[in-house]
């Protein structure tokens, strides 16, 4: 159920989100996240409501969670 991966020096987690419907929408999410320390990029797709973020080492789920509620959207949970 968890998606990790990612090379030993990042972590790549996808993240399921509802409420993105446009490319604001992802700019909004994708800076939030990006505010998270270790985050190295957020890539948000509105069409898949999909968050994919690279990270220096695994993160809080409430963090993302947090940031993404910031934002204007719901963390459903992890891809």
């Amino acid at each position: 159920m968890t998606a990790q991966t990612g090379t030993p020096d990042t972590v790549t987690t996808v993240y399921k989100v509802s409420g993105m419907s446009c490319g604001h929408c992802e700019g909004s999410v994708s800076a939030e996240v990006s505010e998270i320390p270790g985050v190295s990029s957020v890539k948000a797709v509105a069409s898949t409501g999909e968050v994919t973020v690279v990270s220096a080492a695994p993160l809080e789920d409430e963090a993302v969670r947090a940031a993404m509620d910031e934002a204007g959207f719901e963390l459903v949970g992890r891809v």
